[in-house]
């Protein structure tokens, strides 16, 4: 579940902050997909292009503070069953 993207930010830190500082960068595998200034745009234009669950947003800046992991995932509700 994202380990892979994690561990990526995670070691290449350093690197990613000296391109991507105070960006929102999109991680899929090894790699970083795109960058947004905003996390909003960053989370629905990743949204249309990979399916969800298949990449992490990261907002790219120094230190082990910023090591975040915030999971959301799609729920669907039938609107026929009652709550």
């Amino acid at each position: 579940m994202l380990e892979r993207e994690f561990s990526f930010y995670v070691e290449h830190q350093d690197e990613l902050v000296e391109q991507y500082l105070n960006q929102y960068i999109v991680i899929i595998g090894n790699e970083v997909v795109a960058s947004y200034d905003d996390i909003t745009k960053a989370y629905l234009e990743s949204k249309k292009r990979y399916k969800p669950g298949t990449f992490m947003i990261q907002l790219c800046q120094p230190g082990v503070e910023n090591y975040t992991m915030t999971l959301h995932r799609a729920t669907f509700r039938d609107p026929a069953q009652h709550v």
